[in-house]
């Protein structure tokens, strides 16, 4: 169902893939867009715990509709990279998942958007939790649940 690597020789491994996922900060969630069909592409911030990626959102707005729509997503993260101008290249590393993105229940809504507070906010656990308990009711969560990933990286 899903295109094998041209580039072989560049192809990277599962758990380069995941440590890629785990330690970079953000990544562009593509999406069927809703109002015209065309694609879109929203930089978000995530979370990568259990071989899912867990995102946020606001309440409305066109990543929810294209969502309820076609739940058919790519999330795309850059790595390191760094620009060879006398060789016209560019070092690179990244990844690509596919899969469905689903809505979170209440319960497991929490959870997720604690894991977002420890990856973005580690120094302030405490304040996370409060702002969770205020701002929760505000927010939709997503998970995506990873059908095909790969990653291809020129180090």
């Amino acid at each position: 169902m899903f295109r094998e690597i041209r580039r072989k020789d560049r192809k990277l491994e599962l758990d380069e893939v995941k440590k890629i996922l785990l330690e970079n900060t953000y990544g562009v969630l593509s999406l069927i867009n809703a109002d015209n069909g065309y694609p879109y592409g929203v930089p978000i911030s995530y979370s990568y715990l259990d071989n899912e990626i867990y995102i946020h959102s606001a309440l409305q707005g066109l990543k929810v509709d294209s969502i309820k729509q076609d739940n058919r997503v790519c999330f795309t993260v850059i790595g390191n990279t760094e620009v060879l101008p006398d060789k016209f290249s560019t070092n690179y590393e990244s990844a690509i998942i596919f899969g469905k993105i689903i809505e979170l229940t209440e319960e497991d809504k929490t959870k997720a958007l604690f894991e977002l507070i420890k990856k973005y906010s580690a120094n302030f656990l405490m304040e996370g939790k409060e702002y969770i308990e205020r701002a929760g009711r505000a927010t939709k969560v997503y998970k995506i649940e990873i059908e095909h990933m790969s990653g291809k990286a020129r180090r």
